[in-house]
């Protein structure tokens, strides 16, 4: 058995710490992030004002059809996450519509491409690209 003596106990308590992992932190959103008025894709970041917006998903594309004439003009509704200062918030943004978070005011600006008539119609995720904007 070894007994420890009080001048070996710091120097095996630095020996164990020296062995600790140093692992960088993850970059931080803002240093991806596009430059606020560029057209993102799902999963792209972009600044918007003091924030970093990050579209992750199309949760609704009811728009009326570029090539046709409808009634009600419909929705798009994107499922963004923002990133904030300490903060991290997730909301469905519609495009057109101001929304408010931590004391700002930011909107989904544009979605292309609009979306078409006709049977087989459906935009592929990959071809969307969203604009967003600080008000």
């Amino acid at each position: 058995m070894i007994k420890l003596t009080r001048p070996l106990a710091p120097a095996l308590l630095l020996a164990s710490l020296a062995a600790c992992a140093v692992i960088p932190d993850a970059p931080r959103p803002e240093s991806i992030a596009v430059p606020q008025g560029t057209p993102v894709a799902l999963g792209q970041a972009v600044k918007v004002g003091p924030v970093v917006a990050t579209p992750m998903e199309v949760v609704e594309d009811s728009r009326c059809p570029i090539n046709a004439r409808c009634a009600w003009a419909g929705r798009l509704v994107v499922r963004t996450r923002i990133d904030g200062a300490g903060w991290r918030d997730t909301a469905d943004l519609t495009l057109g519509e101001p929304w408010s978070t931590h004391d700002i005011v930011l909107a989904l600006t544009s979605g292309e491409p609009g979306r078409m008539a006709g049977e087989g119609a459906q935009t592929p995720k990959e071809a969307y690209r969203f604009t967003y904007e600080a008000r």
